[in-house]
């Protein structure tokens, strides 16, 4: 098995910081994920969850960071690799920002600091899986130069897989 470097925990873009969760960031992760429609989970759960995220991030040497506007120091998402459906070996580039910041170019942005620090790990190859009627992320992604790869389906539909190449 390759041995990958660890991928940095903070990253700088022109408009952009991506950096380690911190147990303040609850509030706003909290708010972010009721934005799916599916309620707000409790304070709890999201600190739960930053805990959970850490600890991956401690074993696996790669993360799910927040990414806050550098002018205005506002969480307004995240980015980052994630084992997911993939592997360590080749992970999955993630994303998710506020609907306030959608349409301002933030997720690719994000997502090339990323795609970046993940080259620099050693790694070759990302995957990311995408929902088939989530059109903006496919759009990131294409300007990202991935790549569909296939389609499966679970028990909440059609789900895209796409690669692009680190090399």
């Amino acid at each position: 098995m390759p041995t990958y470097e660890t991928m940095s925990f903070h990253l700088e873009t022109e408009r952009l910081v991506l950096r380690p969760w911190a147990d303040s960031d609850a509030g706003d992760f909290r708010a972010l994920l009721s934005e799916r429609g599916n309620g707000t989970p409790p304070l709890e759960e999201a600190w739960a969850d930053i805990a959970s995220l850490l600890a991956a991030t401690a074993t696996t040497g790669i993360a799910l960071l927040p990414v806050q506007r550098r002018d205005e120091g506002d969480f307004i998402g995240y980015c980052g690799l994630i084992i997911g459906r993939s592997t360590l070996e080749e992970p999955e580039i993630a994303y998710e920002l506020f609907q306030h910041a959608h349409g301002r170019g933030y997720a690719t942005e994000a997502a090339r600091a990323v795609l970046a620090a993940a080259a620099a790990t050693g790694r070759e190859r990302l995957w990311s899986t995408v929902r088939a009627w989530n059109a903006p992320s496919l759009r990131v992604l294409e300007k990202l130069g991935f790549a569909r790869h296939h389609v499966s389906t679970d028990d909440r539909g059609e789900v895209v897989w796409l690669t692009r190449p680190l090399s």
